[in-house]
């Protein structure tokens, strides 16, 4: 089954409530929030007080991808606000903390993901595959929407597919960057089953078919 998880980061931040709404209404099944430090990543985006927000006005499941430096230390603190799903990246902390941090967001009773950038290669989610809920890759380089899909990143794709399902068939294999009806078979053939959209969702007037055109392309 293949899901789809539109980001909010190309939504409109005036009438995020509507635009939400509408995923919903158009079959989205997670709401994909993209949390940046400027310090991980080039740039600043939003952080525990929007998902408080968001958590108060919607039952879809929250999939927060962090992208900020150590994020063991803030983990607990976005459960809290109402993720259901906590992503972070493997290259923002050293092994032990993504260890700890890994524990700590099950302790909370969520699912937990690990998410690799362009550079860094699938091999080095292996430790950590049988405590994943979720492994994002990520086929854009992180920080900003818009980006052009790294077509290169398809083999990493197939390979950490084959890998999860030898070691964790349960865990899901999202991708991030430049999805939309293009490119998302492309990511589906190499295994992937939960795609993240922003632009290719929030910049078409009817979401409901923007959803179902990557979704069954």
């Amino acid at each position: 089954m293949i899901k789809l998880a539109p980001s909010i980061l190309s939504a409109d931040f005036c009438t995020l409530g509507e635009d939400i709404r509408q995923i919903e209404a158009g079959g989205a099944d997670y709401i994909h929030i993209d949390v940046m430090d400027g310090i991980f990543v080039p740039n600043i985006s939003i952080g525990i007080p929007v998902v408080k927000s968001v958590r108060k006005h919607t039952q879809m499941f929250l999939d927060v991808h962090l992208m900020i430096d150590r994020p063991h230390r803030y983990v607990s603190e976005f459960c809290d606000a109402g993720a259901d799903l906590v992503v972070f990246h493997v290259e923002a902390d050293e092994p032990q903390d993504v260890f700890a941090a890994l524990e700590d967001v099950k302790a909370h009773g969520k699912k937990v993901g690990l998410a690799i950038k362009p550079k860094t290669p699938e091999s080095v989610l292996i430790p950590y595959l049988p405590l994943l809920d979720l492994a994002l890759v990520m086929t854009v380089e992180p920080g900003f929407g818009g980006q052009r899909f790294m077509a290169d990143q398809l083999p990493k794709i197939a390979q950490l597919h084959e890998r999860i399902l030898q070691v964790n068939p349960a865990c899901e294999l999202e991708v991030d960057g430049g999805i939309d009806p293009e490119t998302s078979p492309l990511v589906k053939q190499a295994g992937a089953n939960v795609l993240v959209a922003g632009s290719a969702v929030f910049r078409q007037n009817d979401r409901a078919a923007a959803i179902a055109a990557i979704r069954n392309a």
